[in-house]
């Protein structure tokens, strides 16, 4: 049997980015070449900077060397992030007023003989007098430049490469992409690579996400992990992997606070398990969950509710009204109401404050709705897998999860939802509207609920300003999850 890499025989250096040590394992192996990749704007500066910071914190000294951008745009980068660069040692190399003099230009040999050979001598120069053991050099595409050819640029970062490595220093090099002739050397050259990747949606802010192509002796998490780059400096949401969170733990039944709705569910939802509730609009989904949140925080419980569809504001007022009073639980913490805008919140961000609910002491998580967390994801096959790992972690983590979805129509048999999640959850409560009498009524029903005993019968559904009420079992009626039932029997208690 092949023995796993073992990650705990190397020094790290961290990255000053919590989410990305994570990712890297505890951060960048001491005394090996990294390359940082991405197009201009991805935050490489950004990420550079970060880890020098970091190095500062630990009574380390640190060097950036900069070809492109001048000390005074580096320094205007730390303000904006309120950093403070005094342990920072930038040295900038980028051309002077003297080089643009045409008599100062040299016309004899070509640029790769001389200048490449001033800076390579400069960088050393400035490295040996300050000893430092992070470094950061900005950017190759200078270097390429001035190289000339691939086979001396290839030349000059090995040499480089071994000059650092030799002096017991980690560096950093950053490529922006811009070469239109860019291969692979440098990743065959560098210890680890680490791509900054864009996307741009039709609609909404940029997505930017990382992913790690590359870590020689180190397990490090790979796929595509989402980052944001806001004043303070850059967030990484690594990838949720929700075999690293198995554990077994007992299950306990959590009631709503309405004895006919358990009933209807076997006693209540049970930790560790998910629940869809599915409907038209106005169904009352989202009443239903804000249930389960009260009885859990009258418990003494704590909950989140992750809103897409409306502000927590009108959820308040519009459940307070239906005698579901969440502001008590809100005020005093019990209660998270969090608003999502898909617009701005990428996929990984989202379940990164759901993981943050959830180490705080969250037990039942909400999200509403299902239709509006699609529309935070590019693709529909992107949603299932990432729910997938969502509801199987919370799970392992003892959570209650209750989703809502959203039908597309009113009444009807040919109602149906914009991605399937019902295989996914543990247990779909079924919401429709029926008609009776000229009136338009609700009708509640358990359709599915793994791992234990549930009512099958199909009961009237009603808010008022007393609240949630489940009624009798319906029947004396046919044909209620059509919305137009035939009557069969006795007259409806009741009507």
């Amino acid at each position: 049997m092949q023995k796993p890499i073992s990650n705990l025989s190397r020094e790290v250096a961290s990255t000053g980015i919590e989410g990305l040590d994570d990712i890297l394992m505890g951060g960048f192996t001491r005394n090996r070449l990294f390359l940082v990749e991405g197009v201009p704007g991805s935050g490489k500066t950004t990420l550079a900077l970060q880890f020098l910071i970091a190095g500062t914190l630990v009574g380390e000294r640190v060097l950036y060397v900069t070809l492109s951008e001048t000390e005074e745009e580096l320094r205007a980068v730390a303000t904006s992030h309120d950093w403070d660069l005094g342990g920072v040692t930038i040295d900038e190399l980028s051309p002077t007023l003297a080089d643009l003099d045409p008599e100062e230009q040299n016309t004899m040999f070509h640029p790769s003989e001389v200048e490449l050979a001033a800076t390579t001598k400069r960088v050393l120069a400035i490295f040996d007098e300050l000893r430092p053991s992070r470094i950061v050099i900005d950017s190759l595409s200078e270097l390429r430049l001035l190289a000339g050819n691939s086979l001396r640029y290839r030349r000059q970062v090995l040499a480089l490469k071994q000059f650092f490595s030799s002096r017991q220093c980690t560096v950093l090099l950053l490529d922006d992409l811009t070469a239109s002739d860019h291969d692979l050397q440098m990743r065959s050259i560098a210890h680890g690579v680490v791509l900054l990747d864009h996307q741009y949606p039709d609609y909404g802010a940029q997505r930017r996400r990382l992913q790690i192509l590359k870590y020689r002796g180190v397990q490090f998490r790979g796929g595509y992990h989402d980052y944001t780059i806001r004043r303070g400096g850059i967030d990484v949401f690594p990838r949720l992997v929700a075999a690293e969170h198995r554990q077994i733990q007992p299950r306990q039944r959590l009631a709503s606070g309405v004895v006919a709705l358990d009933a209807l569910l076997g006693g209540g939802l049970e930790e560790g398990t998910s629940t869809l509730l599915v409907g038209a609009a106005g169904t009352g989904k989202s009443t239903l969950a804000a249930q389960f949140v009260k009885a859990a925080a009258a418990r003494g419980d704590r909950a989140a509710m992750f809103l897409f569809d409306e502000s927590p504001q009108t959820l308040l007022e519009r459940c307070g009204a239906l005698q579901i009073d969440l502001q008590p639980h809100v005020e005093s913490g019990r209660v998270l109401l969090q608003q999502v805008d898909p617009a701005e919140l990428t996929p990984g961000e989202l379940v990164h404050a759901i993981r943050i609910a959830v180490a705080e002491g969250a037990k039942v998580i909400v999200i509403d709705s299902l239709n509006g967390y699609l529309n935070a994801m590019p693709e529909e096959h992107y949603l299932i897998i990432q729910l997938h790992e969502l509801l199987m972690f919370l799970g392992q983590k003892g959570v209650a999860t209750v989703l809502t979805g959203a039908h597309q129509g009113i009444i009807g048999t040919q109602m149906r939802t914009p991605v399937d999640a019902s295989y996914l959850a543990d247990a779909v409560v079924l919401l429709r509207y029926f008609e009776l009498k000229g009136e338009v009524r609700q009708a509640v029903s358990v359709v599915k609920k793994r791992g234990g005993a549930h009512e099958r019968t199909i009961r009237e559904f009603r808010l008022d300003a007393d609240g949630v009420h489940v009624g009798d079992a319906l029947r004396a009626f046919r044909g209620v999850l059509t919305g137009v039932p035939v009557y069969e029997g006795e007259e409806l208690r009741g009507s």
